[in-house]
């Protein structure tokens, strides 16, 4: 982590990972890159450093824009005396703020705040993680944090229950769509990928880590729900993209479910192959019970197509029921076979609410608005 420059306000950016693939990264990228952009603007310095990502210097490219990192190849103890080493240099600041990405740095972020009485620590959470009481010393270093920033309002609302953080130092930070992968939607060239179902009927996109862990998101019920559908719908197809340990049972699943021919597993697909599944299906779907925001809807949603999400977590802040998409009842079956059906079988709805996606992406998560929302919670550090 480099020392800043003499300058009255210093940004030291903390992220566990940046180079990696995951909402969790994505969610880092763009705001690494946003917090670049106002740091320049304003005429303040800041410093990036990432956990687990290589060791040494690296480099992030997104939006046209390229920013140096610190990679620590998860070496805490060298990560820790990092931030030691740059919380003592920043501290002839006028304002050194710490930008913490994710609730397991917190307690990194609030030690170095209690530094210097002109340091402020902000600490970002996401969504699942912080949905139960962190363990008690995070917890207590969490609520010392000058602000907590969450993409959701039932985030924040789970983070003032379990975490016990005061309403009044919690702020909305909704993600916006990466405006690299905007800008794919006006290829008309996106060729579907290898193993993409070809002159099939209609089609049912998920996407999201195949993980034991995370078998929250519901890839399970998409595969039950469409070995469910009418008879005269056997022709859907279902695509789900990410890999991860739990692809064995999911594919044992769609076999023993006697739909193994139409459930098409894609792993390690390059940005456009990803835009090239979304450009090639008619319906995405993610009936997850555990998402904080869902980065994969916006990018639905650019490409004009209808969602089907649970109702639970931060997709209810982005799908907007018989607006943008349709909202089951978590983990249940029924609802989420009667969503599906009733958009497979209506073009017309299909046609409208996914025209209603594409809208809504573009008015409410443009990459300016959110560096618009991130340089105003920056500002309250500064007093500007």
């Amino acid at each position: 982590m480099t020392a800043p420059a003499p300058r009255a306000i210093h940004i030291t950016a903390l992220f566990p990972e940046l180079l990696g693939v995951g909402g969790v990264q994505e969610a880092g990228r763009l705001t690494a890159i946003a917090a670049d952009e106002i740091a320049r603007r304003n005429g303040w310095s800041i410093s990036f450093a990432a956990l687990n990502d290589p060791e040494g210097e690296q480099q992030l490219s997104l939006a046209g824009r390229t920013i140096a990192l610190q990679g620590f190849a998860r070496a805490k103890g060298k990560f820790i005396l990092a931030a030691i080493a740059g919380a003592r240099a920043a501290l002839g600041c006028h304002v050194h703020i710490i930008l913490a990405g994710h609730p397991n740095l917190a307690p990194i972020a609030v030690w170095m705040q209690k530094t210097s009485p002109r340091a402020r620590a902000i600490v970002i959470a996401h969504g699942i993680e912080v949905w139960q009481p962190l363990p008690l010393f995070r917890r207590a270093t969490l609520r010392h944090a000058h602000i907590v920033a969450a993409p959701s309002t039932d985030t924040i609302e789970k983070v003032v229950k379990f975490q016990r953080i005061a309403p009044d130092r919690m702020r909305l930070l909704p993600w916006p769509l990466n405006p690299d992968f905007l800008r794919l939607t006006e290829r008309t060239d996106l060729a579907a990928p290898a193993g993409f179902p070809q002159g099939a009927g209609k089609i049912i996109l998920t996407i999201g880590r195949a993980a034991k862990s995370e078998q929250y998101k519901g890839t399970d019920s998409l595969i039950h729900a469409v070995a469910q559908l009418p008879a005269a719908m056997q022709d859907v197809h279902l695509v789900v993209v990410g890999g991860g340990d739990d692809l064995p049972r999911l594919k044992s699943l769609a076999q023993s479910e006697g739909i193994a021919d139409r459930v098409h597993f894609l792993e390690k697909l390059a940005r456009e192959q990803l835009a090239a599944c979304y450009a090639h299906s008619d319906i995405f779907a993610m009936p997850s019970a555990g998402e904080g925001f869902g980065l994969v809807f916006l990018e639905a949603m650019a490409f004009g197509k209808p969602l089907v999400a649970a109702e639970a977590g931060g997709a209810v802040d982005i799908v907007e029921d018989g607006v943008n998409g349709m909202l089951v009842p978590p983990h249940d079956g029924p609802a989420l076979i009667a969503a599906l059906y009733r958009l497979l079988k209506d073009d017309s709805l299909r046609a409208t609410l996914g025209a209603q996606s594409a809208a809504i992406v573009r008015q409410k998560y443009q990459f300016a608005f959110f560096q618009a929302k991130l340089e105003r919670l920056l500002s309250e550090c500064t007093g500007e």
